[in-house]
């Protein structure tokens, strides 16, 4: 591992996939992360909320131009969502605002609100969200007292599969577990929350943990304290070669990509289409550039390898 204080280009690049802890905050692990890898050049791909686990995506030195290609995919996460009582923020750190008996609630109801937000659905943020309200975030607002409007945004729930309907013995509340895969910028505490309202009872989230953020896995990840024994990264070249259509480019080309030159499309010997981003390899799979095709020339998005 390359020490602190070295030019960062002269370091190790790659990315961190982080099993994060419950109750840290996602600027927390890059702060950690900064320490172990003796680099101030760190950044993350997507929050996760304290109360959440799982897959934290952290980009270091020249892996931080990969993050934000990384944010934009699809993601898979386990919850657990508790119908009865709903919260202030929609999940088990907020107040619970109201209480309703769920018990007449049976599995078959359930199942059926459940289908009606698969697919392609508008969802309406919580409002304890770090979007910005007028150049504020909303959760600032909304904990300053204000009552916040957020706009119905549009999201894609590729799968919403209820795994267990567990009742509490008094039958008060239903915990429901559930996997739900969806496009980015997908709340799931808002799930909870439209579920338990469409069945009034009101619901929020329990547990919640992310599982796949792309093609990165949790079975990749690994906790803080494994890797202050132990830590490693994803190189560079296998991040983005999991990430992006691979093509491998002659000597000569991987030249004129280095100073930014353009080479023959990618579509003319690989199949790809003109809006896809293609990470390019040099034949010792170096990567040297990420490319999208114009017209009949591939042309550079970023450049990777030194000119």
């Amino acid at each position: 591992m390359s020490k602190a204080g070295q030019n960062t280009e002269e370091q190790a690049s790659g990315l961190v996939l982080v099993d994060k802890d419950q109750g840290m905050t996602s600027h927390d692990v890059v702060g950690r992360i900064r320490r172990l890898a003796g680099t101030r050049k760190v950044g993350h791909a997507g929050t996760l909320d304290p109360m959440a686990t799982g897959v934290l995506v952290i980009g270091v030195n020249k892996a931080t131009r990969l993050l934000t290609y990384i944010v934009g995919h699809d993601k898979t996460y386990t919850a657990t969502i508790r119908l009865g009582q709903n919260t202030v923020t929609d999940d088990a750190e907020g107040e619970i605002i109201s209480e309703r008996i769920a018990a007449a609630i049976t599995d078959e109801d359930i199942e059926r609100e459940v289908a009606k937000l698969r697919g392609e659905i508008e969802q309406v943020p919580s409002q304890v969200s770090a979007i910005k309200v007028d150049g504020k975030r909303s959760y600032a607002r909304v904990r300053a007292g204000e009552q916040v409007e957020l706009k119905a945004r549009p999201v894609t729930i590729s799968r919403f599969e209820i795994h267990q309907v567990r009742r509490e013995a008094a039958g008060k509340v239903l915990d429901v577990d559930v996997t739900v895969a969806c496009s980015s910028g997908t709340y799931i505490r808002a799930l909870a929350r439209d579920l338990g309202e469409a069945l009034n009872v009101g619901g929020h989230l329990t547990a919640l943990r992310r599982t796949e953020v792309g093609p990165y896995q949790i079975s990749q990840a690994k906790r803080l304290a494994e890797l202050a024994d132990e830590f490693g990264m994803l190189p560079l070249d296998q991040a983005a070669a999991a990430l992006f259509p691979n093509r491998t480019v002659s000597v000569d080309e991987a030249v004129e990509l280095s100073f930014g030159r353009a080479i023959a499309a990618s579509s003319t010997v690989m199949e790809v289409s003109q809006g896809d981003l293609v990470a390019a390899f040099s034949p010792n799979g170096t990567l040297v550039a990420l490319l999208k095709d114009q017209g009949e020339k591939a042309r550079t998005q970023l450049v990777f390898t030194a000119k």
